[in-house]
């Protein structure tokens, strides 16, 4: 087969992108602003910050985070063990919760709904997975019932 061989050159071209963040003060309050990335022909990259207007200049004084969440949140954690008849509640809010069963049936009952039984080795987790201010959590309360013979632990997070 015969033919020619080299090289082939390509302009390079510039590149825009954009994304909406917020500048986090130290009260809680935040503002939405609109981040710039930019990269010219050669590759070079830059970065401007301006209103969501997308023209007027914007310089932050807070910690930049991603809207809706924040930087370094407080978790509280639990741990609660019930063995035999009683209940254990998580009121709605909770960043996750988790039921480990080691003996007994008991039941959980989500959001006022028909109580479920979990059998003795079985376990569940419920959670979200993006906190912060603005962010998600579990909107429904949790009830935890055990029964004679009962024995389990509940775990649950959630965001001071």
């Amino acid at each position: 087969m015969s033919g020619t061989s080299g090289s082939v050159s390509a302009a390079a071209a510039a590149d825009a992108e954009y994304e909406i963040l917020c500048d986090v003060q130290p009260d809680g309050s935040s503002t939405p602003f609109l981040r710039h990335y930019t990269t010219t022909g050669t590759g070079a990259p830059a970065m401007s910050d301006t209103l969501l207007d997308g023209t007027t200049a914007y310089v932050p004084t807070g910690t930049v985070a991603r809207c809706g969440t924040t930087p370094n949140p407080q978790i509280d954690s639990t741990a609660q063990r019930q063995t035999g008849v009683g209940a254990v509640t998580i009121t709605a809010g909770a960043r996750s919760v988790t039921l480990l069963v080691f003996a007994g049936s008991p039941t959980v009952a989500i959001g006022g709904g028909a109580a479920v039984a979990f059998p003795a080795g079985s376990s569940g987790t419920w959670s979200v997975d993006q906190g912060g201010k603005n962010g998600e959590k579990l909107q429904d309360a949790f009830v935890f019932t055990g029964v004679a013979g009962s024995d389990f632990i509940v775990l649950s997070t959630r965001e001071l």
